[in-house]
């Protein structure tokens, strides 16, 4: 991700400053790489009055991940987002990390983060771990929406209404990322088929309910045509 974009565009403190942890985990994982894509997809800027945006885009794999994802955007100047998504790679049992971050003007109006499972009963693994995390100091939690069943029962969704509550959700990704780093690094590859193929039917139907999230085309399409916001969504987003 470019630093010049990060550094003098992207302004808000605390999206850099869970951009700058998320960076910093991903950084522990073994035989990190970068995933080259197209140019025209990578840095995605307007400067059109009254239509300005910018999205940028940062792919990775590593050892266990086959995909990850960072996407950092703002449009028209109000609103400003933080996507990120860990696929794992289907020969390992590792989870899906997932987070959004949605802020418009000073308000976070959404904040959701998860470790998704990618397997019949690997969240049995984790769930413990998940539990124990301290997630009740916020005052408005959200619902999960009805296409959210992909989600594991410890998923945290809420909007955050003040800087205690900014710093409290950061501390949660925090620990969501360390459980992620400890189970990717104490697992083995798998070479049984039919394992691998439910762990591919599971990532599939992430991408398909995650598709169903009505509001990410509609925040697109103010800015793109139909054509390239679907090819957007499906190659980029939610490449299964």
């Amino acid at each position: 991700m470019s630093k010049s974009l990060t550094k003098n565009k992207l302004i808000d403190p605390f999206i850099l400053t869970l951009l700058h942890n998320i960076r910093g985990h991903r950084s522990k994982l073994k035989n990190l790489n970068c995933i080259n894509i197209d140019p025209k997809l990578s840095n995605i800027v307007s400067n059109e009055q009254g239509r300005e945006y910018y999205i940028e885009n940062e792919f990775h794999k590593a050892e266990g991940f086959r995909r990850l994802h960072i996407e950092v955007a703002e449009f028209s100047k109000r609103l400003q987002i933080l996507h990120c998504v860990f696929f794992p790679d289907p020969k390992f049992d590792i989870p899906i990390f997932g987070m959004d971050l949605v802020k418009t003007h000073e308000l976070v109006s959404a904040a959701i983060v998860d470790l998704s499972p990618s397997s019949r009963n690997q969240n049995v693994k984790y769930d413990k771990y998940l539990s124990n995390i301290n997630k009740s100091n916020f005052l408005s939690k959200r619902e999960i929406p009805d296409w959210g069943d992909i989600f594991s029962k410890n998923v945290f969704f809420a909007s955050l209404k003040s800087e205690v509550e900014k710093t409290n959700f950061c501390k949660i990704v925090d620990h969501y990322l360390l459980i992620l780093i400890k189970l990717s690094q104490n697992v083995s590859p798998d070479f049984d088929q039919d394992k691998i193929l439910e762990r591919i039917d599971y990532q599939k139907n992430y991408c398909i309910q995650q598709m169903k999230n009505e509001k990410t085309s509609l925040v697109l399409l103010k800015y793109f045509d139909k054509k390239w916001v679907d090819d957007y969504i499906k190659k980029v987003l939610f490449d299964f």
